[in-house]
């Protein structure tokens, strides 16, 4: 009797504690969780991308990064061009982040880099850089051309 009574204390000491050791880890893992809440659709996160007379629908993150951008639109910007491969935008004020490596950027990819630079990537490649996913492009095609070599004048507002 002794014997089970020790047995079945232990028993609801591992669960209690047990539970308590997944509820601390529950938390850290809000915290400092990176994937999924960077590569989430956002429910009505659809925005327009205007440059010149092209129009390109986007499809932003579900994350606090992005829906800050949404809060700011619309935004008409004069984007710089940098490496044969992006456009970019100092914001004047800082965006939250939840920057992480992607590995590959992808054409149409909307970043932020760092708190405040807005890029729009025009094309594929590897990166090893850090970055907090703001959204993408749905359909790229013509993105490259719309950008073209230089600086440009580029809208995002709400769709």
């Amino acid at each position: 009797m002794k014997h089970s009574f020790l047995m079945i204390l232990a028993l609801i000491t591992m669960i209690v504690c047990g539970a308590s050791a997944c509820d601390r880890n529950d938390d850290n893992n809000n915290t400092t969780n990176k994937t999924p809440e960077s590569t989430t659709p956002m429910t009505n996160g659809k925005i327009k991308i205007k440059i010149n007379s092209q129009t390109f629908t986007a499809t932003l993150s579900d994350n606090n990064a992005a829906k800050a951008f949404k809060e700011i639109l619309p935004l008409t910007i004069n984007m710089v061009e940098l490496n044969n491969n992006e456009k970019y935008y100092d914001l004047p004020n800082s965006l939250p982040t939840n920057s992480s490596n992607p590995g590959t950027i992808k054409n149409g990819d909307l970043m932020l880099y760092g708190s405040n630079t807005l890029v729009l990537f025009y094309k594929t490649f590897s990166t090893s850089y850090s970055y907090t996913k703001l959204g993408s492009i749905d359909n790229v095609t013509g993105l490259d051309s719309a950008l073209g070599s230089g600086n440009i004048t580029v809208t995002f507002e709400l769709e």
